[in-house]
């Protein structure tokens, strides 16, 4: 397992920082107790970020047939909603709440051709509040797939979460489960599926980024 490059400079800085403060304390009139907790508290606190920033390998999938989920997280929504910003159609929105605990890699879920990307500023509710897809920082990606049907999916910054990445722009082509962004510290993800899509995931379910399939276009 790899560090992610989001995290590099800071997990660097920061453990400059931390072992400068535990060097520090030394020269202090302080109990041997402080110095031990100082010393607990930093190393799980750097253990803490450092998970954060996984990048585990996975194996990249090739379904044409399948949506996969395109982060790690707990599906917290399962409903039709109508996609006003580029589709102007009723869609079935699956979305998947991303916990600091787990890897923030986005990966795309299908194969196809970016055809609409933008970027909206905006608030930083909780990622589980139902206006955070309209009312938070986000992205909006549209994917075309070779099957003519058009995928759109949003990141969305939490209340921890204040800075969303991204790696692709208009006309870029997306290969199914590979990385197109990233988020830090609790977030979300939407995707909107076809109405007539098969879902293969429930409400509460831990999905894995370009391992679990969410839902299936119809054939």
């Amino acid at each position: 397992m790899t560090i992610h490059k989001e995290g590099r400079s800071l997990l660097f800085w920061m453990l400059i920082i931390l072992a400068g403060i535990n060097f520090a304390i030394n020269y202090f009139p302080v109990q041997e107790l402080v110095i031990n907790l100082v010393l607990i508290g930093s190393i799980l606190l750097y253990l803490t970020v450092l998970q954060f920033f996984r990048n585990p390998a996975i194996p990249i999938p090739d379904n044409p047939e399948l949506i996969y989920a395109p982060a790690d997280g707990k599906v917290v929504v399962i409903e039709k909603t109508m996609e006003d910003e580029f589709l102007k159609e009723e869609r079935i929105q699956i979305s998947i709440f991303m916990s600091p605990i787990n890897v923030h890699i986005n990966r795309s879920p299908i194969s196809g051709i970016l055809k609409y990307f933008k970027y909206h500023p905006g608030k930083y509710l909780v990622a589980w509040h139902p206006k955070s897809s309209l009312e938070n920082e986000r992205t909006s990606l549209v994917i075309e797939h070779p099957n003519g049907v058009q995928l759109m999916m949003r990141q969305i910054a939490g209340a921890m979460a204040r800075r969303i990445k991204w790696y692709v722009k208009e006309g870029d082509p997306m290969a199914q489960g590979y990385e197109f962004g990233f988020i830090k510290f609790g977030s979300r993800v939407d995707v909107f599926v076809p109405l007539d899509a098969e879902i293969l995931v429930n409400l509460d379910q831990k999905t894995k980024g370009g391992i679990t399939p969410i839902a299936k276009f119809k054939s």
